[in-house]
């Protein structure tokens, strides 16, 4: 029988079993969709769904670049053993090389993209089932360069965070050094360009009402909030920050002595948004102990 490809795509969604395996359930049993998820648990495909629902914080970062291409990634986990595992690491590189090989630009390209077990979020899939934990691709970046820019990278802590650096001039090692300064200070831009209206308009309010309520004069509020406002963008960026590597020195300073300009960084750290259960993990292994 012809399968329906949106037949397919409601079993994965149910199921959280690869494409391959949806197609042969559907047909094996003619497009039942009560009987394909059926057949996926009797064999054993469809066990990755029972962890759909859970919290997965944990895992690793991890970067590849070749040529003028970098790619960034987070793969997370639901605890950090896991995240320790051959398996877990196996798979992080080989997700980093189908990646770095691909023509992907975000991660829903990136996750239709072919793999071993059909495509890479098949991959991420099957690898749920083997390892007996939430599994999932969540963040991907892309950088391209030109002849002129060089990519640096740095990984701290196996991968807890990763970050790339692209810079026109200078040299791959200032270009590190850069990458290892975003992931000790965390920047949220590069530049005062980069920040919205919206968010300067608002932080200046903010900062108006707390000098009026700390009494100062209506008078100066104005002038003292345009200089906190200024010193707070600039601990935001990039270029202003003091070099972790020599405070006295800012970001800029230091890439214009080496004949460089920061263009763009990235940097990923294990589930920053993720809102996490604590002590869920410690819990289920009291529960099971006891049981």
């Amino acid at each position: 029988m012809a399968v329906d490809a949106q037949l397919v795509k409601i079993l994965r969604e149910k199921t959280g079993a690869g494409m391959l395996d949806c197609k042969k359930a559907i047909e094996e049993t003619g497009g039942d969709i009560d009987k394909a998820i059926d057949y996926l648990r009797e064999k054993g495909i469809a066990k990755a769904a029972k962890k759909a629902d859970r919290i997965a914080a944990e895992g690793l970062t991890s970067y590849e670049i070749s040529g003028d291409k970098a790619v960034i990634f987070e793969i997370n986990s639901e605890t950090d053993f896991v995240a320790k595992n051959q398996e877990f690491l196996a798979l992080l590189d080989t997700v980093g090389k189908i990646l770095i090989n691909s023509h992907a630009t975000d991660l829903d390209s990136a996750l239709a993209l072919p793999s071993s077990e059909g495509t890479l979020a098949d991959l991420v899939v099957s690898a749920t089932s083997r390892i007996g934990e939430r599994i999932n691709l969540r963040r991907v970046e892309f950088l391209t360069k030109d002849s002129s820019q060089v990519f640096g990278a740095y990984k701290h802590m196996g991968g807890r965070i990763s970050s790339l650096a692209l810079l026109k001039g200078g040299s791959e090692q200032v270009a590190k050094d850069i990458a290892m300064h975003v992931a000790a200070q965390n920047p949220l831009y590069l530049d005062e360009s980069q920040i919205s209206e919206s968010f300067i308009a608002h932080e200046r309010e903010v900062l108006r009402t707390e000098a009026l309520n700390e009494g100062k004069p209506e008078a100066i509020v104005d002038k003292m909030v345009e200089g906190r406002l200024n010193k707070t963008l600039k601990e935001l960026s990039l270029v202003h920050q003091p070099f972790v590597k020599n405070p006295d020195q800012t970001i800029s300073d230091f890439v214009k002595a080496a004949g460089a300009s920061v263009v763009n960084f990235v940097r990923l750290e294990v589930g920053e948004g993720i809102e996490k259960k604590q002590g869920d993990f410690a819990e289920e292994v009291k529960a099971q102990m006891q049981g």
